[in-house]
């Protein structure tokens, strides 16, 4: 089943600047969004008060709120001075005013009134899948194999949704595990879609600046800007590993060398010590489930495009006993930004002349197959 969900502006429109395109298409774009004033979402917040404050995007803070209605909300608030931030704001409203799934956080509406630009979703108890991996110690939070296998699943059905359902379909660009949300159950939703594109059945490609965070980016498009739907698939990939590992992908040392998880991951599978790659938080675990777990990563992030599955491939792959023809698995690509070289996240709005792309060997290139068991 399909579903059509957008109106207003095509995809390939041209743009002046940020702030003239706000005022230029808020009849259209915002007619079908919940407004929500300022006064009540001051209101709601506490007069957006420090206590509230439960995090920071890329254009501004996040405050935890209740609305008159009492739902409770999470309020993204917008720095009047970004240009790029209001540009993401469009997108964002853009791209998911209409769209509902389970694994999709939910827009619920936004506020334009004056100089402020703010974005109102549902609130989501358990913060963000990056706080849950790397702060398990310090958080209540256990994320035992039950948890992370249905979280692994949850995404791939939500970017299913995306690629595969939805007319025109939708490529996130920013998969990464601080844009994964967790309900009170721990159910994991997408969020923030600020450089989500749309993407038209009619064509097989979109070439654009290169956006994303470094250790997420698949090679082709990191180095060439060709964005395709297995784009997120590649950075899906790397999920994938940081969720099994509890580590974070962006370090770039790992095995006591200079190496992306992606490739300690795959020199481990070659060595026949996937297990080793495993969060030792965890607990127990069935091995041979987490090793077909390692294996879909690795299938999700071939060095080429083509050889990696479609996300309905993957939800299948996950959720079903089907056995992975290790023939056809060859070893991932992967894409080191040399700004990052120091460690920690980089954003990747840039260009990528002084990046590097590595692909781990030179087996010739097919298409990935799956077969059942």
């Amino acid at each position: 089943m399909r579903c059509s969900c957008f109106g207003g502006p095509s995809v390939d429109k041209k743009r002046g600047s940020a702030a003239e395109t706000l005022h230029g298409i808020d009849g259209d774009l915002l007619q079908d969004v919940n407004h929500i004033s300022y006064n009540e979402l001051r209101s709601a917040t506490d007069n957006f008060h420090s206590s509230n404050k439960i995090g920071r995007g890329g254009f501004g803070d996040v405050y935890k709120g209740t609305l008159r209605s009492g739902i409770q909300v999470a309020v993204k608030t917008l720095s009047a001075q970004s240009k790029q931030g209001v540009r993401e704001f469009l997108n964002e409203i853009k791209t998911i005013s209409n769209v509902r799934h389970p694994n999709l956080v939910e827009l619920i509406g936004c506020c334009v009134q004056g100089a402020n630009r703010i974005l109102v979703y549902e609130y989501l108890e358990n913060n963000s899948l990056d706080r849950a991996l790397l702060g398990s110690r310090s958080t209540n939070i256990r994320l035992d194999w039950g948890r992370r296998s249905a979280i692994c699943l949850g995404i791939a059905r939500g970017l299913a949704f995306l690629h595969e359902e939805l007319v025109p379909h939708i490529v996130h660009r920013d998969i990464k595990a601080s844009n994964i949300l967790l309900d009170k159950d721990l159910n994991p939703k997408i969020g923030d879609f600020g450089l989500a594109k749309l993407f038209p059945e009619n064509i097989t490609h979109i070439s654009t600046r290169i956006a994303g965070t470094t250790g997420y980016l698949a090679p082709e498009y990191a180095l060439g800007g060709q964005l395709t739907m297995k784009a997120d698939v590649y950075s899906f990939g790397v999920l994938i590993l940081e969720i099994i590992s509890g580590r974070n992908s962006t370090k770039p040392s790992w095995g006591g060398m200079e190496k992306l998880l992606l490739e300690w991951a795959w020199q481990l599978h070659e060595e026949g010590r996937p297990l080793e790659l495993v969060d030792p938080e965890m607990g127990e675990f069935p091995e041979e489930e987490v090793i077909r777990y390692i294996k879909v990563a690795f299938f999700c992030t071939q060095s080429a495009a083509n050889r990696r599955p479609l996300t309905s491939q993957v939800v299948d792959m996950l959720s079903k006993q089907i056995r992975l023809n290790d023939k056809l698995l060859t070893a991932p690509g992967f894409f080191r930004d040399s700004d990052s070289a120091s460690g920690g996240p980089s954003s990747m709005k840039k260009s990528t002349t002084d990046s590097t792309s590595y692909q781990m060997s030179s087996v010739p290139v097919t298409i990935t197959e799956v077969t059942p068991r």
